[in-house]
């Protein structure tokens, strides 16, 4: 009897030790369970996730932490950790994933971009140390590979350095798959566990990106079509201003001749001058296209740098004229 007690004592020993090793080994799974027993995503937070392609793991790790797209108040008083910089979205590492509702109809993808960006800092905080140490290698590698024909990845990871060093690896795991269409084999099937199709992701970024791009584009070219109108106009000011003085002259001189009774060489003289006041006449009028010219291409260049102030306003929490 004794044996039996003893037997039973043991055997519910080892069950709970069993137990209590299977949820240490599971933790993650039970927390998990426990964060989505009652969550249900909202309409518009589902459409991020089933629009930016996230397998069935990718969608976990998105909803587990809750995501949430606020409007500027709310957005600003939970993301403050970067507040010297445009900031989209941000993640609270275990706890929430916020995206920054940007409006602008011509920034549609933005949010998409964003969600699957912030998803990726939270499975990027899963990683065991040896997966974190070989996806670091990986994506290191690739950066290297790229870093000189993509200037404006690379001046982002430098103000990354400039801040701190350690969050760049963190920060590429995010911004190389949403960003870059072309992958090696080994990274784009690492990335295969959180996409089921990654191409969906940077289509939006492309998509929104452009925007941009273009938008620099038109004011770029624009500002250098009218410096060198200025500078045609200015060469063509200073040639009218020196013939109209030259014509002013040879008005005086007529006037002279006139006065003097030199009929015989005025009216040989006039002709000529008649001519040389017709040429300056058709220059000044084209002098004075040009400047009408100018002015429309400045007031497209304002209108333009109205419309890149309010590009930046969008997705800026921070700006004033986001309320």
């Amino acid at each position: 009897m004794q044996f039996l007690k003893r037997f039973s004592s043991t055997f519910l020993f080892l069950i709970v030790i069993t137990s209590l090793g299977l949820a240490i080994g599971n933790r993650q799974n039970i927390y998990d369970w426990y964060r989505l027993r009652d969550y249900t995503p909202s309409t518009e937070i589902k459409a991020l996730a089933t629009d930016t392609r996230m397998t069935d793991y990718g969608r976990k790790l998105f909803y587990v932490h809750n995501p949430q797209i606020e409007d500027q108040a709310t957005f600003n008083s939970t993301c403050t950790h970067f507040e010297q910089t445009i900031v989209l979205g941000c993640y609270i590492t275990h706890r929430s994933i916020h995206i920054y509702d940007v409006t602008d109809e011509r920034l549609s993808g933005i949010k998409e971009v964003t969600a699957a960006h912030e998803m990726l800092h939270a499975a990027y905080d899963r990683l065991s140390d040896k997966e974190r140490s070989r996806v670091d290698t990986m994506l290191l590698d690739f950066y290297e590979s790229i870093k000189s024909e993509n200037t404006r990845l690379a001046e982002t990871v430098d103000s990354y350095n400039e801040r701190d060093s350690s969050i760049v690896s963190n920060e590429l795991h995010s911004i190389i798959p949403t960003e870059i269409r072309t992958l090696p084999k080994e990274l784009e099937d690492y990335y295969g566990q959180y996409f089921t199709d990654r191409s969906e992701v940077v289509t939006y970024a492309e998509k929104y990106e452009s925007v941009f791009i273009q938008q620099q584009q038109r004011i770029e070219s624009l500002s250098q079509q009218i410096k060198q109108l200025e500078l045609e106009l200015q060469s063509k000011r200073v040639e009218l201003e020196t013939e109209g003085r030259a014509i002013q002259a040879e008005s005086n001189r007529l006037s002279e001749l006139r006065n003097n009774n030199q009929v015989e060489e005025y009216n040989a003289s006039v002709p000529g001058y008649n001519q040389r006041v017709n040429r300056y006449s058709s220059r000044a009028d084209v002098f004075n296209g040009d400047i009408k010219r100018l002015n429309s291409l400045i007031e497209q260049f304002n209108e333009l740098a109205v419309e890149q102030k309010e590009l930046n306003s969008a997705i800026d929490s921070r700006s004033q004229q986001s309320l």
